[in-house]
């Protein structure tokens, strides 16, 4: 098997070691791994893409490259120009530093990646492990992905549930914040919410009389919904949910249509 791993909080973040141990788990000894991440963080970029302006593209060793770009973008170096003549047959993101549940998944790089990785037809997976809580969390903060990711990713390959369709799925996992021998299990979700929004700003004038703002950032307590990605992996589970690039209300096509006569 072939796979391109990606992330967003760079190619020296620790996370993506962690995503090489998975993809090489998975990959077998006749398999290969490619690495194309960013050259810097880009957490919080979302799906952008830089087409107003080229990315610089540098080989940092066998199968292994730093693109100064977004996490899509490097998806799109990999499949459109590095292995352009050997596609990947699995693409991973991640593991992120945080995990992206509920509205996280709008602002996430590392699920941008995954739905880059989507729309042009390649099996795509998300991955984020929670840091829970200041000093809650276990010594190896990323014990619960190490653990289970190749496993998770597999099962996923095995029951090959990708749709094939235009649109199609890909699926954003979140590991918690627990020692793995303490995960509770695996668990198929939906993508929760958040009572509040979860960014704000905050002004400070500069001594020469300039105005910045800051980006706070208070994610706050999720919707606690049974079921929904950010309860499940608060209480312990790995989960999966199953998303896409189509951001239709599906259950307002009918009523508005009804409205517009």
């Amino acid at each position: 098997m072939r796979i391109l791993v990606t992330n967003d909080d760079g190619i020296s973040a620790p996370g993506l070691v962690v995503a090489e141990e998975i993809a090489n788990a998975l990959a077998g000894a006749d398999g290969e791994v490619w690495v194309v991440a960013p050259a810097f963080e880009q957490s919080g970029v979302g799906h952008c893409v830089s087409y107003i302006r080229p990315m610089r593209l540098e080989k940092l060793g066998e199968r292994r490259f730093a693109v100064e770009g977004s996490p899509a973008d490097c998806v799109l170096a990999g499949v459109g120009e590095i292995m352009r003549d050997a596609p990947p047959d699995l693409i991973l993101s991640g593991v992120n530093r945080g995990h992206n549940v509920a509205e996280d998944t709008v602002y996430s790089g590392t699920i941008g990646a995954a739905m880059e990785g989507a729309l042009h037809g390649f099996r795509s997976v998300a991955m984020s492990q929670y840091y829970g809580r200041p000093g809650t969390g276990p010594s190896d903060p990323f014990a619960a992905a190490r653990a289970h990711g190749a496993d998770v990713v597999g099962r996923l390959l095995a029951a090959d549930v990708w749709p094939r369709e235009r649109y199609a799925a890909f699926h954003n996992v979140n590991f918690p914040a627990v020692d793995a021998g303490a995960v509770q299990g695996v668990k198929a979700t939906f993508q929760g919410w958040r009572p509040a929004p979860t960014f704000g700003v905050l002004p400070h004038v500069a001594p020469n009389g300039r105005t910045f703002l800051w980006l706070t950032n208070s994610p706050g307590n999720s919707s606690g919904a049974e079921g929904s990605d950010s309860r499940e992996c608060h209480d312990g589970f790995i989960t999966v949910t199953p998303l896409t690039a189509d951001l239709t209300a599906h259950s307002l096509v009918e009523p508005l249509a009804r409205a517009l006569g």
